[in-house]
């Protein structure tokens, strides 16, 4: 990388966030071992590392769903092109974006099928089959999987034409019991990104123009990236019966008449690893949440040759106190490389915590401490750092979620003239502002200045009760949703 990138590119690997947050990113991802870019165009390859991430991720995700009595069942890939058109919405939602497949080995399909860009219709289809009578009810079901989408501009994590996500998919009785459960999933979501991930998500519900296709409503969890674009990390969806009448999926009630079910859809993907990049990153590499990160300690052996295996076994025993005490440990014994690079190398990687152990700090018992979010090393006594190490992590959690947060707040300002509106989102803010509801409006405001609606905020959580009243921003009519709508340009 040349030094025209930056003073700083040649010293930590990656072009700065100042100098271009792009480069930064793509850097990051394929430097830090997350991800590779495959030989089928707009695809990725998730190497080892981001997986690992990834199935932390499932992991959480299943054992929560388990807990509220969600069953994992797995769908085919393939589904009928007829499904997709059977939901009007739904097809013209997704038409531009499916994948087609019109031959199987030398066969011309009479009817082609597409490569699932999203689950609806064939759990639809195949609930139709399942459901008889409300005894039946509810259905709640999920799966993890990939999914396939044509991306014109695409992305490592953030927008490639495959991707993996957990979805749920749900049906119910009444439209009480179905809105409940699009509810229950997205504070689930948004506790999962706080809780774990550090990300300081803003639940609320879609304006209609930005509704899933087909969808009655839906409602997101938006995240604020270090370059202050906004990035849909979460989504639920509340159906309604619309899925339900084109796929005939009903039962017979109480009343002993048929009723059609209230469904639900769920979703959150691969791309929440590019939100924990984009919210916690900074110009040395990847930060990582302790509560996610693969490994949560790692331990550099400083050895020479002729200790090397002295300094193998106690890095060993270390690593063993720490896993008793349920740490996240790696031994880093990498022949052929200096500690300096090791070190660099964890602090591309987003590491928390380095531990390095040198003969010297081996006489005197010490080990020496280097917190990823910090500049300065800690020489301690080696019982405290293992006893200490939990809480130790938790602090760099509390860090990075407060961090993100402040950063949120400082970067959203409230408006109310649309001057004011432009030269926030110019300035790379979000904007808290009234608006009309138009779905014309919406339009202009997102040609003129490249930000759509985000979601309108279901609670004060971070910005406070929500005011009510007010005249929309842009046309000055009387302001629909009976608070401010958040706006930001996305990725």
């Amino acid at each position: 990388m040349s030094e025209s990138k930056g003073g700083k590119a040649a010293q930590f690997g990656v072009t700065p966030q100042s100098v271009d947050f792009n480069d930064w990113y793509n850097e990051v991802v394929v430097k830090a071992d997350l991800a590779d870019y495959s030989p089928v165009k707009g695809c990725m390859v998730v190497k080892p590392y981001g997986y690992a991430i990834w199935e932390r991720i499932n992991r959480w995700m299943e054992d929560k769903f388990r807990e509220t009595g969600h069953e994992g069942l797995l769908f085919p890939t393939l589904i009928p092109l007829n499904f997709m058109t059977k939901e009007a919405e739904h097809v013209e939602g997704f038409a531009p974006e499916l994948f087609t497949v019109t031959r199987i080995g030398t066969e011309v399909l009479e009817e082609p099928y597409v490569m699932r860009p999203t689950s609806e219709t064939i759990i639809g289809h195949m609930w139709a089959q399942w459901l008889n009578s409300y005894r039946d009810l509810p259905f709640l079901h999920y799966q993890s999987g990939a999914v396939f989408r044509a991306e014109l501009r695409t992305k490592l994590f953030l927008r490639t034409a495959e991707f993996y996500w957990q979805e749920g998919h749900t049906a119910h009785e009444t439209r009480e019991e179905a809105m409940a459960e699009t509810l229950q999933q997205l504070d689930m979501y948004h506790a999962f990104c706080r809780d774990e991930l550090a990300l300081p998500v803003i639940r609320g519900v879609k304006t209609a123009s930005e509704r899933f296709a087909g969808a009655v409503e839906t409602f997101s969890i938006e995240g604020m990236m270090r370059d202050g674009k906004a990035l849909q990390s979460g989504t639920s969806h509340y159906l309604g019966q619309n899925f339900s009448r084109a796929f005939e999926v009903k039962f017979q009630g109480r009343d002993q008449q048929e009723h059609y079910a209230h469904t639900t859809s769920w979703a959150i993907s691969s791309r929440i690893i590019g939100a924990i990049i984009m919210t916690h990153g900074d110009d040395k590499g990847l930060m990582l949440p302790p509560r996610i990160a693969p490994y949560q300690v790692v331990i550099v052996p400083v050895a020479r040759k002729e200790n090397a295996e002295q300094m193998y076994a106690e890095a060993d025993r270390l690593a063993a106190d720490l896993k008793a005490a349920g740490i996240r440990v790696k031994v880093d014994k990498r022949e052929g490389v200096s500690n300096g690079f090791k070190y660099n190398d964890w602090e591309l990687r987003g590491v928390p915590v380095r531990i390095e152990i040198g003969p010297r700090d081996l006489e005197q018992g010490v080990v020496v401490v280097k917190n990823r979010n910090a500049e300065e090393k800690e020489t301690l006594p080696r019982a405290e750092a293992v006893a200490g190490m939990q809480q130790r992590l938790d602090a760099i959690q509390a860090y990075l979620l407060q961090r993100a947060t402040d950063f949120l707040i400082e970067n959203t300002v409230t408006v109310d003239t649309y001057e004011e509106f432009k030269a926030a989102i110019e300035a790379g803010k979000w904007v808290r502002a009234f608006h009309c509801g138009d779905r014309e409006s919406e339009a202009q405001i997102a040609e003129e200045t490249k930000a759509k609606t985000r979601n309108i905020p279901l609670d004060g959580e971070l910005f406070g009760e929500p005011e009510e009243g007010g005249v929309c921003v842009h046309t000055g009519r009387p302001a629909a949703y009976g608070k401010r709508v958040l706006f930001g340009r996305q990725y």
